[in-house]
């Protein structure tokens, strides 16, 4: 099943609910997965695609709760929160920071990173192996941190 058809049918649910926070999360994801397809290079939708599309969607709103938390507006920032519950449930699960770690110390053991120098490389196939289930920021703070 295709992640637009798990949306549809979790709208037909939520709406069936009345479950307005679930619904507008989901709304959000099916927009985003409409404009995807609709933006005129013609490339179909994969699960790599599906994973990248959700993880930007749950940044922007990280991102937007950041500054919603920063100018006291928590009217704001409880909508934002919402939103990335509901889009994390489609997100595969995310990997523990210890296993983030071991995953991190088996590629620079493969690459023979030594140095700050090899970030690049190590960040590239970590951020491949690591697909949908990390976040960016946090594999590079471990690459950092492991090659300092």
């Amino acid at each position: 099943m295709t992640l637009e058809e798990r949306i549809i049918a979790d709208m037909k649910t939520a709406m069936k609910a009345k479950d307005k926070v679930s619904l507008r999360g989901i709304r959000a994801i099916k927009s985003a997965i409409m404009l995807q397809k609709t933006d005129g290079t013609g490339k179909e939708l994969n699960a790599e695609g599906e994973i990248s599309l959700l993880q930007k969607l749950v940044k922007s709103r990280q991102d937007s709760l950041d500054i919603y938390t920063k100018q006291n507006r928590e009217d704001l920032a409880v909508t934002e929160r919402e939103e990335i519950d509901v889009i994390s449930k489609y997100l595969p699960e995310q990997l523990s920071e210890d296993e983030l770690g071991a995953l991190i110390e088996s590629i620079i053991a493969k690459t023979g990173a030594s140095s700050m120098r090899d970030m690049g490389k190590v960040m590239g196939m970590a951020n491949k192996e690591a697909a949908g289930r990390a976040d960016g920021k946090t594999i590079a703070a471990l690459v950092k941190a492991k090659l300092a």
